[in-house]
């Protein structure tokens, strides 16, 4: 036995002996040591098309916030309960360490890669930039003002918060920088089939950049009418011109790649989401031909809503319907649908676009119809109803694109409650025993109340209060 151990330890002396330290050992042969650049931004584009999709309640809640659907047993987050769980914190660290950490180390590793010339160089680093500018913006518009110029900084743990607005202009002009630099010459190329949203077209990001100005243009309009009518005339002319471009991620049928959506209706076996009768009550009045494709038949034959802000029995409402619960349902960024109603806002507010508000309205129904499996028909015959025709819908042109807006963007719940909150259309109400009015901004993460709170503290003073309804920037009405 001693013999034994002697031998062994011998042994063990001369393994040991080749290698300067015990780190040696501590690496995994099947683990890359370097990523390329390629990598992070597919991933980027991966997480970021989940975050904005998700019908999580841990993530991203505003389908409920603008009250599509309605709750079953637990009914918290209908009420603005947003507090027992970390919610504002898990939208915040989604898009900054999920996409834009990713994103700006992607840049990084782009910037020195040999093995990329010059020209590909230059449009992977814009479609880079657009991305985080989309991150940015969505940041911007669900918090206020964010830790930005000293944000994703390894060294400081506790960066300062921006204004929102200064942030907002600044992005516009890496944007437009960004639209400048993206070059369709020959042999100029991307990321190819790395980029999942557009497979490297960079005619195609050329449109979703534009389009994504057009937004940005459209989001300042009350604020700085002068810059947001340059900056849409600039765009107008080069933004998506049919569904085939909507910036969106197709998902897989195969996890972990599915859409999160399908994730939460199916492949968790839970029954928590039916449609709000704030909704569906709408649809019915309007016979819209989406229902079908956005929810259920209830039990008794009919499209029947939920009551919003309490618990319901799943059985007795019409659920989410079964395009919701396919797998592969396309995530969407922004969508052509938008960019027509973007631009009939224009008309109305005096900008040289082209077409008139009506037409461009029009084009928005229509789409919006056709994306989710309807007919030019069907379409044609929404649209001459005198309670959806341009003319005769409503009051004013906000009540008018804003009640059909919330209608289209069912798929689009981040930018569907943007858009109410700057529209003021349709009119929502909070529901008994809510805890607040409803949400017109998420709170800060608790985690920037306890690890950055002299920053925290002077960002929540300079807008008004760290308090759902504190406005955004540009929420002037």
């Amino acid at each position: 036995m001693k013999k034994t151990l002697l031998f062994c330890s011998t042994a063990l002396f001369l393994a040991t002996s080749c290698v300067d330290s015990l780190d040696d050992y501590n690496v995994d042969p099947k683990s890359a040591t370097a990523v390329p650049g390629v990598t992070l931004v597919s991933n980027a584009e991966r997480s970021l098309a989940r975050t904005v999709t998700s019908s999580s309640v841990n993530l991203n809640i505003f389908r409920l916030f603008v009250q599509y659907w309605g709750q079953t047993t637990y009914f918290d987050e209908s009420i603005y309960n947003i507090t027992t769980r970390p919610i504002p914190g898990s939208f915040w660290t989604a898009l900054y360490r999920d996409v834009l950490a990713d994103l700006r180390e992607a840049k990084k590793i782009i910037t020195v890669d040999p093995l990329i010339s010059e020209a590909v160089r230059t449009n992977q680093l814009a479609i880079t930039e657009v991305l985080e500018v989309y991150a940015w913006a969505t940041l911007v518009d669900t918090f206020g003002n964010i830790p930005y110029t000293q944000a994703l900084d390894f060294n400081n743990s506790q960066p300062a918060y921006d204004d929102a607005a200064t942030v907002y202009n600044d992005l516009v002009t890496r944007l437009n920088t960004a639209i400048g630099q993206l070059n369709e010459s020959a042999g100029s190329g991307s990321f190819e089939s790395g980029d999942l949203y557009y497979g490297g077209d960079i005619a195609a990001w050329k449109k979703f950049a534009n389009s994504l100005k057009l937004r940005m243009a459209l989001t300042l309009a009350d604020v700085d009418a002068t810059k947001a009518k340059l900056l849409a005339e600039q765009a107008a002319p080069n933004v998506f011109t049919s569904n085939d471009d909507n910036a969106q991620l197709v998902f897989l049928s195969t996890a972990p790649n599915t859409n999160p959506v399908w994730e939460d209706l199916v492949q968790s076996g839970r029954y928590d989401f039916v449609g709000a009768s704030t909704f569906i009550n709408r649809l019915n009045t309007l016979n819209d031909p989406r229902r079908n494709d956005y929810f259920k038949l209830a039990a008794n034959g009919t499209y029947r809503g939920g009551a919003y802000g309490t618990n319901n029995n799943y059985a007795s409402f019409s659920a989410p319907g079964d395009k919701l619960e396919d797998p592969t349902l396309p995530g969407v960024l922004l969508s052509y649908t938008e960019v027509e109603f973007l631009l009939a806002e224009a008309v109305e507010r005096g900008f040289a676009v082209s077409e008139t508000a009506a037409s461009h309205y029009d084009n928005a129904v229509a789409a919006s119809i056709e994306q989710w499996g309807g007919t030019t028909t069907e379409a044609a015959t929404y649209l001459a109803q005198p309670s959806v025709a341009y003319a005769t819908a409503g009051t004013s042109y906000k009540q008018k694109i804003g009640n059909q807006k919330w209608i289209a963007l069912y798929g689009q719940p981040v930018e569907s409650w943007k858009e109410y909150r700057r529209l003021d259309s349709p009119t929502l109400t909070a529901p008994s025993g809510a805890l607040s009015a409803l949400p017109l901004r998420l709170i800060y993460p608790v985690i920037e109340q306890n690890l950055n709170k002299s920053n925290y503290n002077t960002a929540s003073s300079a807008i008004g209060g760290d308090v759902v309804t504190t406005k955004i920037f540009w929420d002037k009405f």
